[in-house]
């Protein structure tokens, strides 16, 4: 597959700019624990719904966290669809150890690299080169290019107050920073500073020695006194009187802090993106692993993120994957899940999401069928359920919005969800248990803000869609009143494999498509046979799997794998997704009134 320039951070600042629009992205750095490592991921996937670009992760003096680098890398742009730029410095850093960590990231797919010299390693007062190394980020920026031509993009650093190490003054300072850009560096990232005077003089400078790449401001959100006294001793960043003024008198309150802070950093943000000489259209918060900082800031800012988001589901970046269009329905609550499964799978041909023919399809993985949750979590979300009303019940908060998950979701209830609601509460009263859906939608705009997705100026449709558990006696009695509903098809299975359906072949049934400019009819979301079949295996053993965070011989445990031993996995598709909530009518057919006075509700709703 032909490398995706859209992947790299240079085009996506011309596109910025072409739009008219400030961007923003976030620097992470790798943690030291595996706790904190987890939450990182988990802090990292909550911020990508602010918006950033890309994402900056660190690399270590010497490489002492490369391989958490590395991960973070894959991890981020596997499971989480952002781009990404990678640290990598010169520290203690043979040739050989850098030809692995470029050939890596670009294994991961990164096309994005911060090329450094580099701190002292730990310990270490003055920096020294490594044999069969490179004395400067120079060096290493020309054995990117040499090396690779131009599949990376290639930042450097800049630094507006000057390199704490520099003793030759800043003419000299500007010539090495020429040096970096004329070996092939494409873009600059400044270090931190909270004077705005000095970085506008600063870049004036820099464009006046013939400098024209862009320049991208550092900034950092001031989280708490603690830490911003820190960070300003360690870097050695000039500070305004006016921000102690500001921020002295309340250096006792964090949220003063946060908030005064905020303010500060904000104004500081705004004189930058209004001046117009200075051409600056973007920022580079560094996070500190911290989130509330840079949420602040960006709504002082009142910057948020942009819609239409290319699917109605986050692409992974991953080489194979870029061009990936197409995937099952089932896995819609479980996306890393999805990705860690079929990983193995031996095609992603045109774009398709995995190739049945492969004998690697529909492997069971368990590591991905395993719940994130420890007993303690799973006593405190969902208590002890010791009867089928207990389960009901848990299955209905779900859907009412009052659970934030259930084992076979990872989050809670999507925005569309609460079209449908209410709907899926009375289901779930009647003992349909239901772990996924999705109500019909006719032509909403590309740019909806509950159903919208894919490029602007475009229409978005799907098919009303249901997935639950249920006992065998209830689906028996279901099937045969969806006979007097032909444009119902369905399939279900039990743990032991036993499948019924009506479909007549097993060719993928589209259940979201979109219609854009100046392209094909895009078909992101299936139902069908084979993959229902492959999901099926997850989603009893994600069943049992809750049962045993359960201690052995209780009630709750016995309950769990009794049901998830005899119930059938269903999915339902009404295939005209212009009746409105058609597809409930089979599960309520003894309630019809029910049904209008929902149907009202919904239309409301929606």
């Amino acid at each position: 597959m032909a490398a995706d320039a859209s992947s790299k951070i240079t085009t996506k600042l011309e596109r910025a700019k072409a739009e008219g629009r400030v961007w923003w992205s976030f620097e992470y750095f790798p943690p030291r624990t595996p706790q904190g490592l987890q939450n990182l991921y988990d802090r990292i996937e909550r911020m990508a719904k602010l918006g950033p670009e890309f994402v900056d992760i660190t690399w270590n003096a010497g490489g002492r966290t490369s391989d958490l680098t590395s991960s973070l890398v894959r991890t981020v742009h596997a499971y989480f669809g952002l781009e990404t730029c990678m640290h990598l410095t010169c520290t203690n850093m043979p040739r050989s150890k850098i030809e692995v960590a470029l050939r890596e990231a670009k294994d991961h797919g990164c096309r994005n690299l911060l090329a450094l010299r580099g701190d002292p390693p730990a310990g270490g007062s003055q920096w020294e080169p490594t044999a069969a190394g490179f004395s400067h980020a120079y060096e290493l920026v020309q054995y990117i290019r040499e090396h690779y031509g131009d599949y990376f993009t290639i930042a450097v650093a800049g630094f507006p107050e000057g390199h704490p190490e520099e003793v030759d003054g800043p003419e000299v300072e500007l010539q090495r920073l020429k040096a970096k850009i004329d070996a092939g560096a494409d873009f600059i990232f400044t270090q931190m500073f909270y004077d705005f005077d000095i970085f506008a003089d600063w870049v004036r400078r820099v464009r006046a020695a013939g400098i024209t790449v862009p320049i991208v401001p550092g900034v950092m959100p001031i989280q708490n006194y603690g830490g911003f006294t820190r960070a300003i001793a360690r870097f050695r960043t000039k500070v305004p009187q006016y921000f102690h003024d500001a921020l002295d008198p309340v250096k006792e309150d964090d949220e003063a802090v946060r908030a005064v802070g905020t303010r500060l950093v904000g104004d500081m943000c705004r004189r930058m993106l209004d001046t117009k000489d200075l051409e600056i259209s973007g920022l580079h918060i560094y996070t500190m692993n911290l989130e509330r900082g840079s949420r602040m800031l960006l709504e002082y800012l009142g910057l948020t993120p942009t819609v239409n988001p290319p699917l109605p589901w986050k692409p992974s970046l991953t080489p194979k994957r870029r061009e990936e269009g197409i995937r099952p329905i089932f896995w819609a609550n479980r996306a890393k899940s999805y990705v860690n499964r079929t990983e193995g799978w031996d095609e992603f041909p045109n774009g398709r999401w995995g190739d049945a023919r492969s004998p690697a399809y529909g492997d069971v993985d368990t590591h991905g069928a395993q719940l994130r949750f420890s007993p303690e979590d799973a006593h405190a979300l969902w208590g002890t359920p010791e009867t089928i009303e207990d389960l009901r019940r848990l299955f209905e908060r779900f859907c009412a919005g009052e659970l934030s998950s259930l084992p076979w979701s990872d989050a809670p209830v999507a925005k569309e969800t609460k079209v449908i609601d209410q709907m899926l509460v009375q289901l779930n009263r009647r003992g349909y248990l239901t772990i996924n859906s999705q109500p019909p939608v006719d032509g909403a705009r590309s740019d909806d803000p509950v159903h919208g997705w894919g490029p602007k100026n475009g229409y978005v449709y799907q098919k009303a869609y249901l997935e639950f558990f249920v006992s065998p006696p209830q689906l028996d009695a279901l099937l045969q009143r969806i006979e007097a509903h032909p444009q119902i098809t369905y399939h279900a299975v039990n743990a032991q494999g036993d499948m019924r359906t009506n479909t007549t072949s097993d060719a993928p049934n589209a259940v979201t498509w979109g219609c854009f400019p100046h392209c094909e009819i895009l078909q992101p979301t299936i139902v069908e046979s084979i993959s229902f079949l492959a999901w099926k295996d997850e989603a009893y053993e994600i069943g049992r799997s809750w049962a045993n965070l359960y201690p052995e011989g209780s009630a709750s445990r016995a309950l769990l794998h009794e049901v998830f031993d005899t119930y059938f996995l269903v999915n339902v598709v009404h295939n005209d997704f212009k009746q409105d909530l058609a597809i409930f009518e089979p599960f309520l057919d003894a309630d019809l009134p029910q049904i209008e006075k929902l149907q009202v509700g919904a239309t409301r709703a929606a």
